[in-house]
């Protein structure tokens, strides 16, 4: 079945946000953009985060094969770019377009990242013998229960998928009720957590253990921080404190609260290192740098109601996680490492005693830090065997 609109599915409409000059135009309309090698793989993926979180996936099938990047989005494109791919905005979902740019790419295989499903691209493909592999997909409740009032459009588009890895259990059971074939499943993926996966800790410095992280603190927790720390080491003299603001403009009033507690200081953005007691990291950039040092995370934006910041950026780096009662952005995944050993919940006014006994215990620590690790890995899962999967359709 054709369709004559470009109507999107669960991906969402395009994103127009920015005015189109009239090359872009062109490349909705597939009247121009890259041409590609026949055989090759066509990646696309809706927007900036989307792409960001496939990296770890283009970066595996550039190897092997030609590799096109489409995305809805100019700022998404621009990042393809960035990374070194061929790229273009996505087709209109309308046959003329599709038409012309599958004849311009001639993929052996459609890899498309979470829930971009458009009923023209997908029968166009089927017809020119194009395998469809969906990354990432997931699809609430609600959503399924709508797309079950159309089984005649959602019910073809996922039969024709040959192989589509979802981020959860619950996702799965909805797509095989609405039309996906059981032998289409691959092992559950979770790619904005692949990258992190990534990260190599190496091996544990002495010197971890003395040193605790601060990352990310929004207004009102740098005081916070200062004055556990400052508790904390009084058990141990030589504990040092990366404080590393959410947004480094507020450095001078930041260095301003250390300067008022008579504390010796160095402020990275003047060319300090962590070698001083107390670390001001007022950059942008260098976030690795302060986890790969510090043996303890503090988890800024959840003292002040800020919501919580991601705890696996720290848990990729083997620290032991503290964090305080508001991390409604990410509830279940502290609430899983809480119950993993890797991160430990406190009350703001019981975060000096709660640093205090953690910066004693070096092996508590380092039990809390490989803890949160493995959850992170299990929770990322493995992408070869869905890479596995792409090589062999693209090459049967």
């Amino acid at each position: 079945m054709i369709w004559r609109g470009a109507t999107a599915l669960a991906g969402g409409a395009l994103d127009l946000a920015a005015p189109l000059a009239g090359a872009d135009w062109r490349e909705r309309l597939a009247l121009s953009g890259p041409e590609a090698a026949p055989g090759g793989i066509w990646l696309h993926a809706a927007s900036l985060g989307e792409l960001n979180s496939v990296q770890v996936l283009a970066e595996e099938l550039a190897r092997d094969f030609p590799l096109v990047v489409t995305t809805n989005s100019l700022t998404g494109r621009d990042l393809a770019r960035r990374l070194g791919h061929a790229c273009a905005l996505a087709p209109l979902d309308v046959p003329q377009a599709v038409g012309r740019f599958l004849d311009r790419v001639r993929p052996a295989v459609m890899v498309t990242v979470e829930n971009e499903l458009w009923p023209n691209r997908s029968a166009m493909a089927a017809a020119r013998g194009v395998a469809q592999v969906v990354v990432g997909a997931r699809i609430s409740a609600r959503s399924a229960a709508r797309w079950g009032r159309l089984p005649g459009l959602i019910g073809p588009m996922l039969a024709r998928i040959d192989a589509l890895s979802a981020q959860d259990a619950d996702s799965e059971a909805r797509l095989l009720a609405l039309g996906l074939r059981a032998d289409a499943l691959t092992p559950r993926l979770n790619l904005k957590l692949l990258g992190p996966a990534r990260v190599d800790p190496g091996e544990d410095a002495p010197e971890r253990c003395r040193t605790v992280l601060a990352a990310s603190t929004h207004e009102g927790e740098d005081a916070l921080m200062l004055d556990a720390w400052t508790a904390a080491r009084a058990a141990v003299p030589e504990l040092r404190l990366i404080l590393a603001p959410r947004h480094p403009q507020r450095g001078d009033a930041v260095a301003a609260l250390i300067a008022a507690r008579g504390l010796d200081f160095a402020r990275r953005s003047r060319g300090g290192g962590p070698g001083a007691p107390v670390l001001l990291a007022d950059t942008l950039g260098e976030m690795a740098l302060w986890y790969r040092a510090a043996g303890i995370c503090v988890t800024g934006g959840s003292f002040a109601d800020h919501g919580g910041h991601t705890p696996w950026e720290p848990a990729a780096w083997r620290c032991a996680i503290l964090n305080g009662p508001h991390v409604a952005n990410h509830a279940c995944d502290y609430a899983d490492l809480a119950a993993a050993g890797g991160a430990r919940p406190c009350e703001a006014a019981a975060l000096p005693q709660a640093l205090a006994a953690l910066v004693q215990d070096a092996a508590g620590q380092r039990r809390m830090g490989a803890a949160a690790r493995a959850l992170l890995l299990a929770r990322a899962g493995n992408p070869a065997t869905l890479i596995a999967r792409i090589r062999r359709l693209a090459r049967p």
